[in-house]
């Protein structure tokens, strides 16, 4: 079930919000623009410019939360949200969904920018915008989902 919000955007907002946030710093468990985000904050940033507000506080999370419990806690959250898509049908604008590993759930996210690119945090590096398959491998890919209320 996606957020219920009046509040009506288009891809290229979402686009051009997410690369809004290139050079931030890497920040775990943080999400402010200019400041300091990790792959979650640069998402729920880029909601909260968009909508004005978060429809769900994350709880407390380590960087290993997504091994020690198994779950796919993360697209069961975006699910609660947004509006899933297929792996193969997505589009620039939509959130992706990573596993890090080949037998674990997804735990990294970004935004895809155009086909092939997406802005995206990791541990160590400033918010960059990068080749999709940039150190990922495709089968990582895992999840996929649109932000609601989409005008395009």
């Amino acid at each position: 079930m996606a957020a219920r919000c009046s509040v009506v955007v288009s891809r290229a907002d979402i686009i051009a919000e997410a690369r809004s946030w290139i050079g931030t710093p890497y920040a775990h468990q943080a999400s402010v623009k200019g400041v300091g985000c990790d792959c979650l904050g640069l998402v729920r940033g880029v909601w909260r410019s968009l909508f004005g507000f978060e429809p769900e506080k994350p709880p407390p999370y380590m960087r290993d939360w997504a091994e020690l419990h198994g779950r796919e806690t993360l697209a069961e959250a975006a699910g609660r949200h947004m509006i899933p898509v297929a792996v193969g049908a997505i589009q620039p604008g939509d959130v992706l969904l990573f596993a890090m590993k080949d037998r674990s759930p997804a735990k990294h996210c970004a935004i895809l920018t155009e086909p092939g690119r997406m802005v995206h945090s990791v541990e160590a590096h400033p918010v960059a915008e990068v080749s999709l398959w940039s150190g990922l491998d495709r089968r990582r890919l895992r999840f996929a989902f649109s932000f609601p209320n989409l005008t395009d």
